[in-house]
């Protein structure tokens, strides 16, 4: 579903790349981590495969779609959620997601079915005329992920989804994730929180400088380093 190949981004001629070479696949039906820590490189590999930078050198294709040459086909074919999505403070929770939907071509009877659908299974309902400006913070982060999902696409890309948020949103969002999962949907999922990737990876890549430096199932890891806590093996290979 997501075939990234020689991805590379470099900002300066003189500079280091951000993103150097990188290579990985994400399987129909997985959440794929892609673990680093600050300045390792995810943010911008995440921005390039939703289009938002274009690569230096490599590339990606997305549901069967090139990231270069068709980033309107990639554009309808993911949802993108960070920590930093801004929600409108004027807009109302189903304003937002119904301008979402809108942005997306859908209309009418369909995306007023698709917004119910969503707010039954986020909990949206109890807030659903509270304004941007009034919500918690949980909140937003809900209605950035209905905003995610409006279009229903097979490819979900969350950029430290939970970074800033309270113990019970964190727990939430995680929880929302895994129900995707089991939708079928296709995750890529950037973390450096390795209780997430114990909770929610199928496989994991391990970034570091711009580059892949291990990739695997937790399992595998494990057994190729010959030590049982993910953890250090992390910090082994970025430190």
């Amino acid at each position: 579903m997501i075939e990234v190949q020689g991805l590379t981004k470099q900002f300066s001629e003189r500079g280091n790349a951000a993103v150097d070479d990188v290579w990985f696949t994400v399987q129909p039906g997985e959440v794929f981590g892609l673990l680093g820590p600050n300045g390792a490189g995810k943010t911008t590999t995440l921005r390039m495969l939703c289009t938002v930078l274009k690569p230096s050198a490599g590339g990606a294709t997305i549901a069967g779609f090139d990231m270069v040459n068709e980033p309107g086909k990639v554009r309808e074919r993911i949802g993108f959620l960070s920590a930093n999505t801004g929600v409108y403070d004027r807009m109302t929770a189903f304003e937002m997601v119904e301008y979402y939907g809108k942005l997306y071509g859908m209309s009418g009877e369909a995306l007023s079915r698709r917004i119910d659908t969503l707010f039954d299974t986020f909990q949206l309902n109890e807030f659903r005329n509270v304004v941007g400006g009034k919500m918690s913070t949980g909140m937003k982060q809900k209605v950035s992920i209905a905003r995610a999902l409006i279009h229903d696409p097979p490819v979900l890309i969350f950029d430290e989804p939970t970074n800033g948020l309270d113990v019970l949103v964190q727990r939430a969002v995680i929880e929302n994730i895994a129900a995707l999962r089991k939708q079928g949907k296709t995750i890529l999922f950037s973390t450096h929180i390795m209780r997430e990737v114990e909770k929610l990876c199928d496989r994991v890549a391990i970034m570091a400088k711009g580059r892949i430096a291990a990739c695997g199932t937790p399992d595998e890891l494990r057994a190729q380093y010959g030590e049982p806590d993910l953890e250090e093996i992390f910090f082994s290979l970025v430190s």
